[in-house]
């Protein structure tokens, strides 16, 4: 059974006021000093990780000090000879810093070690996944900001560190087109990458996969370029055509080395799309700003991202009862520091082999200055969106831009980037109304607009101190559009926490919130689902008459198409999930072809 963490929130902020702070910059690497003290030790073991095949593995890690107190922790390196790395004096008077490459993680010397303070012995039971370079860990003393590097382990690796690993499904720019993309350290001189594929239990099919990567010089500013930098490996896609709706898979990655030999991954499956517009059960979940977290307990685990593994652990229990994942920005908080992309990449394998894992670009992805980002924030760490949209795949026209539309059966989803200019006259505003515009209702009926940053409404504490309640012209910009072309839900993170609106059209309830809707079409109902993982945020407590249902607390939402007519929607806790609010739609095409508001054809006389 599948172990859920309790956890207890402590962070209390609107996401927007306080972007939240990456675990491992709280780390002066760059002020670390050599104290190496000879009679203190680290000691890990197994050496060697993965013998059968595992990707992940847990080491354990024995320790001494003779001067031991509450400051002393334990950082993972990788790779192992971290002491190696060069890097610049921040100005000419300086001595090039002893280490600046930070830790993949780290946990106190006392977590779990009640007497170590006493007796200067300590064990640490870590979970390392294989990440293409071997690894070593050093015990500090001098607590986070002053760290004195006393003593560094021997080497641990994982048997084939280059082995494929992490296999990242999502829809093709065509129905019957699935995408794979995974991690190695294969760059694509070494070996060429492909995937063996095929109906289950039928014929076998080769596909070759393209290679990317991306280097320091990608990064936009610190700590991606600095401290954060880690290499990313390479990144390789291959695209699965000609799927039979609804068909099951099977598939494994591979790479053929000049000598001729074959290196694989385990084998995977997955379901083929729906043909768009089929009457069938389609589901798909929706969630914001899940981030990562470490399952033993280091770093994120307590901190930031106290939902995250909840989240995806629920979202496992229910995989035979999901089909598509669509994560609307703010994935894994990695805010300059790469290696957390892999971590958060390893989190999501059970999902994301399997079904596709549609993302959104957000704040924490995209944003910094001087980049073409709309807000000109430090918040993706310098990534300035590179990785995003290097390790996933996205159907967009131009990838960096991140805004696409896709299709799943009787569901037309359009996905905005908000840290790209969406004001009518710009390209993404035209994005957004063709992709609205251009759906057969017929056959597929309901519409779903996506966006990480709150273009509709929220009772967000920061957004009421803005007099907003949304993003500054997010609404007036994008309302208009909503509303003329019958958009059934608009869904939004960026906002850490669970909110729906009653059908709301400026700032009024079209029609009162409830449990079921049918008839025509009269407004859209707005949600934030924000509660992926990363800490909570507060409402306002003012009494906001849209705001129907609010939850302060981490969770999903599912909508369910049954067929043409019915639609339901369920939003689920993290901690248990259960449903804890929920509202069924029912609607024949005549109703989404009726008048509602702002959105009547012209009509003639003539006959």
């Amino acid at each position: 059974m599948i172990r859920l963490w309790v956890v207890a929130t402590w962070l209390i902020v609107c996401v927007a006021a306080h972007p939240g702070e990456q675990p491992l910059s709280r780390i002066a690497v760059e002020r670390t000093v050599l104290a190496v003290d000879e009679s203190a030790h680290v000691k890990a073991s197994p050496w060697v990780l993965g013998l059968k095949g595992q990707n992940s593995e847990w080491v354990e890690v024995e320790f001494f000090h003779p001067s031991p107190s509450n400051d002393d922790w334990i950082g993972v390196f990788s790779p192992a000879n971290f002491s190696a790395a060069i890097c610049e004096p921040e100005n000419k008077r300086q001595r090039p810093p002893v280490l600046c490459t930070a830790p993949i993680k780290y946990q106190f010397a006392n977590f779990n070690n009640h007497g170590y303070n006493k007796s200067g012995k300590g064990y640490l039971k870590l979970q390392l996944i294989n990440q293409r370079e071997d690894f070593s860990f050093a015990l500090f003393s001098g607590g986070l900001l002053k760290p004195k590097l006393i003593a560094i382990s021997n080497k641990v690796a994982f048997a084939n560190p280059k082995a494929p690993v992490y296999p990242r499904l999502a829809q093709g720019k065509s129905w019957n087109e699935m995408t794979v993309t995974w991690t190695s350290g294969y760059d694509i001189k070494e070996a060429v990458p492909f995937v063996e594929w095929g109906a289950k239990g039928g014929r076998r099919f080769l596909s070759p996969a393209g290679t990317l990567t991306f280097d320091r010089n990608s990064m936009c500013g610190a700590p991606a370029r600095t401290v954060g930098w880690r290499h990313p490996g390479y990144i390789h896609t291959s695209y699965l055509k000609d799927l039979w709706p609804d068909s099951l898979y099977t598939y494994r990655l591979g790479h053929r080395l000049p000598n001729g030999t074959l290196i694989w991954s385990k084998s995977y499956s997955f379901k083929a799309s729906p043909y768009p517009g089929q009457d069938s059960l389609q589901r798909v979940v929706i969630f914001g700003d899940m981030g990562k977290a470490e399952a033993d307990g280091s770093n994120e685990f307590n901190d930031f991202q106290p939902g995250s593994l909840n989240t995806t652990y629920q979202i496992i229990r229910d995989l035979e009862n999901i089909d598509m994942v669509v994560h609307i920005g703010d994935i894994c908080y990695a805010n300059g520091y790469l290696s957390q992309w892999d971590q958060f990449t390893a989190q999501i394998e059970p999902i994301a082999s399997t079904v596709p894992y549609m993302i959104g670009s957000g704040n924490h992805e995209r944003d910094w200055p001087g980049t073409g980002s709309f807000y000109g924030n430090l918040d993706s760490g310098g990534e300035c969106g590179v990785p995003a949209q290097t390790v996933f795949y996205t159907p967009a026209e131009n990838r960096a831009k991140f805004w696409y539309a896709t299709d799943y059966g009787m569901f037309r989803f359009c996905i905005a980037h908000t840290e790209e200019d969406w004001r009518p006259g710009t390209e993404q505003y035209k994005f957004i109304e063709q992709c609205l515009s251009s759906v057969d209702r017929q056959k597929q009926p309901w519409l779903i607009f996506l966006a990480h940053r709150v273009l509709g409404y929220s009772s967000c504490s920061y957004y009421e101190e803005q007099g907003t309640f949304g993003e500054p012209m997010g609404r007036d910009t994008i309302e208009e559009l909503l509303q003329k072309y019958r958009v059934d839900l608009a869904f939004y993170g960026h906002v850490h926490s669970y909110e729906r609106t009653c059908p709301v059209y400026q700032s009024q309830c079209v029609v009162n919130a409830s449990d079921h809707y049918n008839g025509p079409f009269k407004a859209t109902t707005h949600v934030v689902v924000g509660g992926g993982g990363a800490s909570l945020s507060e409402f306002t407590t003012s009494k906001i008459k849209w705001s129907h249902y609010t939850d302060f607390d981490f969770g999903f939402v599912k909508l369910t198409a049954c067929n043409h007519s019915s639609m339901l929607f369920e939003y689920k806790k993290s901690r248990d999930g259960n449903v804890y609010d929920h509202f069924t739609i029912s609607r024949d095409y005549r109703d989404i072809l009726a008048c509602s508001v702002d959105n009547c054809p012209r009509t003639t006389l003539a006959t």
